[in-house]
């Protein structure tokens, strides 16, 4: 169980390890949300502690992340107008301790383990380096080199990092909805280079192909749980990553966790849905606006129904990932 002097805000790789193996032991997926902006990061907190609310527990583990400069998606640069990247990671990892930690704050029993995203090893080498001493984890993604290259880099990041934090690996291109769908990979003996990924670089989770799609507005992905099963067998644990989750339904994620998938990475769906929710008040109030009512024009307003359509919709990923396990003995 989550201790209740466990750190609340939790770097480092000894007291992150422990929260996975109870996730592990407790048959269910970790929920990575990410965030680009200080109001998702309090939707995050806000899911968390109505999770804890209904089921009357103290505490539930999840991962509150961010990209640095990926090109795709860069969050970190979008958390301030001056899109400086560095930034905007510092802004929202002082913003979580901030909430998580403080004795008045509603927020104040919620467990984060902060979770760098994407990470290049050129693009993002601060965040991958110095930045680590805000992080539980990170996901190396050496995706865009060629197969040897990324397992050398990946292996030498690990040697380098591994005993501060947890390290995640990529072995081939994932899609990208409308930016990036070719992998560089093959089907071809998937189980036997994932396993072989796995021993060259020493990492800590495995960040598979399982026929998501990453930033997709649809929720029709094949989910490949064959192939899941398939890779926790070959690698011997649960160690597997769900990356493009937007493309999935709740119903598809109730299995997560009995497939070997022990973190589930999601962002753009949620975004997505808590923009198009808080522009529908907006309209609502167009008569209002057009009267110069302050409360129905100031942005804080907007911001307010998007962090609750958010955490609402987290609140229910959370329930989809057997997060009600931690109310069971």
């Amino acid at each position: 169980p989550i201790q209740s002097n466990a750190p609340r805000v939790s770097p480092g790789k000894k007291s992150s390890a422990e929260v996975i193996e109870s996730v592990i032991d407790k048959k269910m997926s970790m929920a990575i949300f990410c965030t680009a902006s200080h109001w998702n990061t309090e939707a995050i907190l806000l899911a968390a502690k109505k999770f804890c609310d209904k089921y009357q527990i103290e505490s539930v583990p999840l991962a509150v992340a961010m990209t640095f400069n990926y090109p795709h998606m860069p969050q970190a640069q979008r958390v301030t107008h001056s899109k400086n990247a560095k930034l905007g990671f510092q802004s929202i990892m002082d913003h979580l301790h901030l909430l998580c930690e403080s004795p008045d704050s509603p927020y104040r029993n919620i467990t984060v383990l902060p979770h760098l995203d994407h990470a290049d090893p050129e693009r993002d080498e601060w965040a991958l380096t110095d930045g680590t001493k805000y992080l539980a984890s990170a996901m190396f993604d050496a995706q865009r080199y060629p197969s040897g290259k990324n397992i050398d880099m990946t292996r030498e990041y690990v040697r380098s990092f591994g005993k501060k934090i947890l390290v995640e690996g990529i072995m081939e291109e994932l899609v990208v909805a409308d930016k990036h769908e070719k992998s560089t990979g093959s089907s071809d003996n998937y189980l036997e280079r994932a396993r072989e990924y796995v021993r060259s670089t020493g990492i800590d989770f495995l960040v598979a192909d399982l026929g998501t799609e990453q930033q997709s507005s649809k929720s029709d992905a094949h989910y490949m749980n064959a192939r899941a099963k398939g890779l926790t067998a070959a690698l011997g644990r649960k160690m597997l990553v769900l990356h493009g989750t937007s493309s999935l339904n709740t119903e598809q994620m109730h299995g997560l966790s009995d497939d070997g998938v022990v973190r589930v990475n999601m962002w753009t769906k949620i975004a997505r849905e808590a923009g198009k929710f808080a522009a529908a008040g907006l309209f609502q109030r167009a008569e209002s606006i057009s009267n110069n009512d302050f409360e129905s024009i100031e942005s804080n307003r907007y911001i307010m129904d998007s962090i609750d359509k958010a955490s609402d919709m987290m609140l229910d990923v959370l329930e989809a990932l057997n997060y009600a396990n931690f109310a069971r003995l």
